[in-house]
């Protein structure tokens, strides 16, 4: 099989869910017996020029009659006048992470001969918008890798957001959250890429710096592998204030840590929550842009021990739930099997 995928996917400046499910799909197909050809796309997704949609009909023109191809949906969506040619020839899948909600998406998709959401709101959102086959549209929500518990503090103060720092990830809500629970004692490690939109970033410092909150939240960047895991071991609550998700990967890295979740009711994020096997979720829940909203959970989070035994007692319980990776490989191999077929 052939997957085609932007071509940041290694970046470890730029780390993301998509590339880092991406990595992981193509490693777990290949434990199941695929022989995975990988065609990394140079482009600046999901806005390509003309350069990249040469390049991208290139690729697919170079594949050999009846190949299956999966496309990061990145790739694929925005470039349905480069699919739809193939689309006879290629056995077609596309792998959408995060839905772009336009005519371009809906005739790529439309080209597919099969789709692969990564959360069920996503597939309800597709099917919702687009003329598409209900029984061509799969779910293959991301997998975790298991981790040991976090020890977290006394205090519940050790907050953590993983996400780039960008509109979408709603920093500027958690400034302002944070700016009206300053009385109370916490530190805020942000970890995630600071280039992809500096003005944003830079505005950001500013308004913490205003707020006086210069020296209690910091903007460490990006990090993977055993600096990320040290972040999480080392966090009471992850708090994820976006004001878009279609899963959230980071939710369930923390909950693979029994690390309780602050996060938006937006998207796949209660999706990827969930609950523990007694009901009770791991977390809590509000709003999104809405700063004042986020003061007061943290306020509840802070200033209630109950709440946080409780909430982490949730978070342990509901880390027995997460499956992993190679059932994600397998839900994505039996798509792709069917499509072969």
């Amino acid at each position: 099989m052939h997957v085609v995928l932007p071509n940041d996917i290694d970046d470890p400046g730029s780390p993301s869910g998509g590339n880092h499910y991406d990595r992981r799909l193509c490693r777990g197909l290949g434990e199941r017996g695929w022989t995975v050809h990988e065609h990394p796309v140079a482009g600046d997704w999901p806005r390509p020029d003309a350069s990249a949609r040469d390049a991208l009909a290139a690729a697919l023109a170079a594949l050999p009659d009846d190949a299956v191809v999966l496309l990061d949906g990145l790739v694929a969506s925005a470039t349905p006048q480069v699919l739809a040619p193939q689309a006879g020839r290629l056995r077609l899948v596309v792998l959408v992470h995060m839905p772009l909600g336009d005519d371009a998406e809906a005739r790529a998709l439309t080209a597919a001969r099969a789709v692969v959401t990564t959360s069920g709101w996503t597939r309800e959102r597709l099917l919702d918008r687009y003329d598409l086959n209900p029984a061509a549209v799969h779910v293959a929500v991301p997998g975790v890798d298991p981790a040991p518990p976090a020890a977290g503090t006394g205090t519940g103060g050790a907050l953590l957001c993983v996400a780039s720092v960008t509109p979408t990830k709603g920093h500027d809500v958690l400034a302002g959250a944070l700016a009206l629970a300053a009385d109370l004692p916490w530190t805020c490690v942000c970890v995630g890429a600071l280039t992809r939109d500096p003005g944003f970033v830079a505005d950001l410092r500013a308004r913490l710096a205003t707020a006086g909150l210069a020296d209690r939240v910091h903007l460490a960047g990006p990090r993977t592998g055993a600096d990320l895991d040290a972040a999480y071991a080392a966090a009471d609550l992850l708090v994820l204030p976006s004001r878009a998700e279609t899963y959230g990967m980071v939710v369930v890295e923390a909950l693979a840590r029994g690390v309780p979740v602050l996060g938006t009711a937006v998207g796949g994020l209660p999706e990827a929550l969930g609950r523990a096997p007694d009901g009770e979720r791991p977390g809590l829940l509000v709003p999104p842009d809405d700063p004042p909203a986020l003061a007061a959970a943290l306020r509840r989070w802070l200033g209630d021990a109950d709440l946080r035994d409780r909430l982490r007692g949730a978070a342990r319980a509901r880390r027995a739930t997460l499956a992993g990776w190679p059932a994600t490989a397998a839900r994505v191999a039996t798509v792709l099997a069917e499509v072969r077929a």
